[in-house]
């Protein structure tokens, strides 16, 4: 159906007289379908200053109650038929998103009724923990403070023609759909947003991909023992006093109430922060984080370093916190290291280290309210792990903050390992930006990844969305070396893409063993066997892919895979997996390979044969699933990766 230049008349519900027509059944099709979408956009449109964890539930009860209570078939405006892939259903769905995101947000006339969209949702509903999406980087956090001085009508209109990619024509039909009052200034209001319409699809705004941290546990207790007593002394007719609850310390919504004990005191007085001697590493037997300088141009600003050692004690619930897997959430248990306190980009920026975690503190230097609070773990880093914190993420870059001990910083494409490498300036250890490709969504061209060189080396890091980059490794279990070598990174380039895999769970570091080659049945080439082990740095959780490339092929495909195993790593480095491959002529085997110690290799369940040695090739019919096992050369037993 064509667009019109100007807006349709719509009916009450937003559809039109005439035109396609989406039943309940459709509508929830659509809905079930594109959920996490939808649910971004909801969060998206609702005004920031509610809080992210009561925006993550109501985004969720908007979408949900976007569904038409009756099961008749509803006409569609023009303006919403441009849903994905023309799915009518879906932009049904979503102008009753929008309209209720706007109407939760205007202020109730008097004596009126309270409109659907404003009454507290039945579901969901979660009691005694706080929900909130990732934290994200200086970027998003600009976006949103950009995008909380807009109306909710500007809001809409900006996330419409950034997350949903409509024209401005169709934006203004959705919005007048939707029942706002004014969409011309609604759409000249997203217009002098500055268009970072990546930095959308970031998980900082994704309400799906939640962390859970408990509600104030003891203002919960303190609410349930004055219950408590008020119920006794109810029973028995006596007085009811009302306890005085301490309001917020000096330092605004983060002062906690223990700030009374002595030791919680030292840890948020920040004239007691460690503060290590520039050149200490030169001298030291430890090459780690424990020396590592304080470094930024606001080292001195007591009322910066407070307010982070506060909000790192007890951050409020408007303060975004993400953690690594497996890593405390808690306040610093004395005085931390301090080792950056600087102005980056958009937001001033603290980082410490309290010989468990790195913590990294962020807010705007503009002077608007919000800040971020990142946590991960770091215990036993040595030098090959302590060589670099992430500083700043933004545009879809990263900035570093390196070791004082690294002397040179360089970018390479471990995908293209002929590339070389692309030199970064150091600045006070700062390196300048290079493309991460930790928040990238779409296919895999590239993987670029971080060259430290000292004294001891070159090794490689690499981005997953967190704090602390994972180190890059080959070799077998027990004998791993740094991946920086030509060998290293022939072995690493084909298998590139699959760390995306290991984003965001606590990974310490990756190698990559190439454990078998094995002839091809048709006589095209060798095939290449490789493990990839990334290990965590709360020592579980491990993630293991034994991984098949053809020669000439780009990438590696993964065969099999596991966690928390101790197969392919220094612990026990065997490993046994299989894949059903195609030849040129179309002929289908089963190909499968164990390590060096394998000494036999047996198939069963469809194909049926026993092979001598870690190679494996048998005739296959497509759609086999055979299993595997093997036995080794001292007689124990190994099963195959599933």
């Amino acid at each position: 159906m064509q667009s019109q230049e100007a807006a349709p008349r719509h009916r009450k519900d937003g559809s039109s007289p005439a035109g396609p027509v989406v039943g309940v059944a459709q509508a929830e099709a659509a809905l079930v379908e594109h959920y996490p979408r939808l649910v971004r956009l909801a969060y998206l449109m609702l005004p920031p200053d509610r809080g992210r964890g009561r925006r993550v539930l109501t985004a969720h009860a908007l979408t949900q109650r976007a569904l038409p209570r009756g099961r008749t078939r509803t006409p569609v405006i023009p303006a919403q038929s441009t849903g994905p892939g023309g799915d009518p259903g879906y932009a049904f769905v979503r102008v009753r998103i929008v309209r209720a995101a706007l109407e939760a947000d205007r202020p109730r006339r008097r004596l009126s009724l309270p409109r659907r969209s404003t009454v507290p949702p039945l579901m969901p509903q979660v009691w005694g923990l706080s929900l909130f999406p990732r934290a994200g980087g200086a970027g998003e956090l600009a976006l949103e403070q950009r995008m909380a001085g807009l109306s909710t009508e500007g809001r809409a209109a900006f996330v419409l023609r950034g997350l949903e990619r409509l024209p401005d024509a169709d934006v203004l039909r959705v919005l007048a759909a939707a029942g706002a009052v004014d969409p011309m200034r609604a759409l000249a209001e997203a217009a002098a947003v500055p268009a970072r319409y990546a930095l959308l699809e970031s998980p900082a705004f994704d309400p799906s991909w939640l962390h859970a941290r408990p509600t104030d546990l003891m203002r919960r207790r303190r609410h349930l023992k004055a219950a408590l007593a008020a119920a006794v002394a109810l029973a028995v007719g006596g007085t009811l006093f009302a306890l005085p609850v301490g309001g917020w310390g000096g330092d605004g919504p983060v002062s906690p109430a223990s700030a009374q004990n002595p030791a919680a005191r030292a840890a948020l007085d920040p004239d007691r922060l460690v503060r290590v001697p520039a050149a200490a590493w030169r001298s030291s037997a430890r090459t780690d984080f424990s020396v590592w300088p304080a470094r930024g141009g606001l080292t001195g600003d007591r009322a910066l370093l407070r307010r982070a050692l506060a909000v790192w004690a007890r951050p409020h619930d408007a303060v975004q916190v993400s953690a690594t897997a497996g890593t405390p959430t808690g306040g610093p248990p004395g005085p931390p290291q301090l080792l950056y306190a600087g102005d980056v980009g958009t937001a001033r920026v603290v980082i410490f280290y309290d010989g468990l975690r790195i913590t990294r503190y962020a807010e705007p230097n503009d002077g608007t309210a919000g800040a971020a609070l990142d946590l991960a773990r770091a215990d036993a880093a040595g030098r090959a792990e302590a060589g670099a914190v992430v500083l700043d993420r933004a545009d879809g870059n990263v900035r570093y903050l390196t070791a004082p001990w690294v002397r040179q910083a360089a970018e390479r494409d471990l995908r293209n390992p002929n590339s070389g490498t692309m030199d970064l300036t150091l600045t006070d250890g700062i390196t300048s930006p290079l493309a991460s490709p930790a928040l990238r969504t779409g296919a895999c061209t590239s993987w670029n990844v971080l060259q430290l060189t000292d004294a001891s080396g070159a090794r490689l890091l690499t981005d997953l969305g967190e704090l602390i980059p994972a180190r890059l490794t080959t070799g077998r279990p027990g004998e791993v070396h740094d991946a920086a070598g030509a060998e290293a990174l022939r072995t690493w380039a084909p298998f590139a893409c699959s760390l995306s895999q290991m984003r965001a769970r606590g990974v310490r570091s990756v190698n990559a063993w190439q454990y078998a080659e094995q002839p091809l049945p048709d006589a095209s080439g060798i095939a290449a066997w490789v493990c990839t082990r990334a290990e965590t740095w709360r020592g579980g959780g491990e993630r293991v892919l034994a991984q098949f490339h053809t020669p000439g092929g780009p990438d590696g495909a993964v065969a099999a895979q596991a966690r928390s195993v101790p197969a392919c790593g220094a612990r026990d480095p065997q490993v046994l997996a299989g894949v059903l491959w195609k030849s040129q002529d179309g002929s289908w085997y089963l190909l499968a390979a164990g390590g060096r110690d394998t000494a036999t290799i047996s198939a069963t369940g469809g194909v049926e044969h026993t092979a001598q040695g870690n190679l494996l090739a048998v005739p296959a019919q497509p759609g086999a699933k055979p299993g595997l096992e093997g036995t080794l050369t001292d007689g124990r037993s190994i099963d195959a990766l599933k």
